[in-house]
């Protein structure tokens, strides 16, 4: 049995559906655009944003970047990206992370109107997630979600371990799982016994961007594992999971690169082309 997840069969059906609505709204006279703020030249940054780019253009959204220097105030880059949302034509607008240090990151995050704001980072959105009333939902997370589908296994009643509980993907994962009826336990740096809990699990997500931070002796036969960590280890994008090893334990396993990353583009995607579509009838 293949038990390793294709994330590109998946991204390539969430596009398909995604391309679809963008002609459907075109048909309607509306445009989807997406606009990208870059701050500074970190290299994995710029790698990613280009791919959003191109996976844009494959989709037909139109995309816009916006690339500011790596010392630009709090005060202008907040003030820019007012200035780039009152582009009436914009369906949505990220700001790529992480920020250089002397930007305060939920500042500048906060700046993004919430119906504009795809990533699903604004305090107002996270909010909407918590409540269970959110129109989108975070693009990672929301990929995690797709494999689980993909495989067609509900959560609901099974033990879902998180490691790592950042704002982008560890929070929001975990309340979607709570909200779908899973039992979550996160995990920390501080959390003790990671092993013993990982063992009991039926799914394992991870999201802290360090090598081989889930090893095979972990993970019990039989467990879902998904990897959303992304590093970089010699100039090649590695993920959180001992891949070659857990993949002979795991029912099914994420590779990296091809595996959530993929899936994580094309559900931003979705996102912008929905919130073009948020006031059409029937969208």
């Amino acid at each position: 049995m293949n038990n390793i997840i294709d994330g590109k069969a998946i991204a390539k059906k969430i596009n398909q559906k995604t391309a679809t609505k963008v002609k459907e709204l075109k048909k309607q006279g509306i445009n989807t655009k997406l606009a990208v703020v870059l701050i500074g030249d970190d290299k994995p940054s710029k790698k990613y944003v280009k791919k959003k780019e191109q996976a844009a253009g494959s989709v037909g959204i139109e995309f816009e970047l916006f690339h500011f220097d790596a010392d630009i105030s709090m005060e202008d880059i907040v003030k820019e990206i007012e200035k780039i949302q009152s582009d009436k034509t914009l369906s949505g607008l990220i700001v790529q992370i992480p920020l250089p240090d002397h930007l305060y990151t939920p500042r500048v995050l906060n700046a993004i109107k919430p119906e504009l704001d795809v990533d699903c980072l604004t305090d107002a959105n996270l909010g909407k997630l918590v409540k269970h009333t959110n129109y989108i939902t975070p693009p990672t997370p929301a990929a995690v979600m797709n494999v689980l589908e993909e495989i067609n296994f509900n959560v609901k009643g099974k033990e879902v371990i998180i490691i790592g509980t950042g704002a982008l993907v560890g929070k929001p994962l975990a309340i979607m799982m709570i909200n779908a009826g899973a039992s979550v336990t996160t995990c920390n740096e501080f959390t003790k016994n990671i092993k013993e809990k990982c063992l009991r699990a039926d799914v394992i997500a991870t999201a802290v961007g360090k090598k081989d931070i889930l090893s095979a002796d972990m993970v019990s036969d039989g467990t879902i594992v998904i990897d959303t960590g992304i590093h970089f280890d010699e100039n090649k994008i590695r993920g959180d999971v001992d891949f070659e090893e857990v993949k002979k334990k795991a029912d099914y396993v994420t590779p990296t690169p091809g595996g959530i990353g993929p899936i994580t583009v094309a559900r931003l995607l979705l996102n912008t082309v929905m919130c073009a579509g948020r006031d059409v009838k029937g969208s």
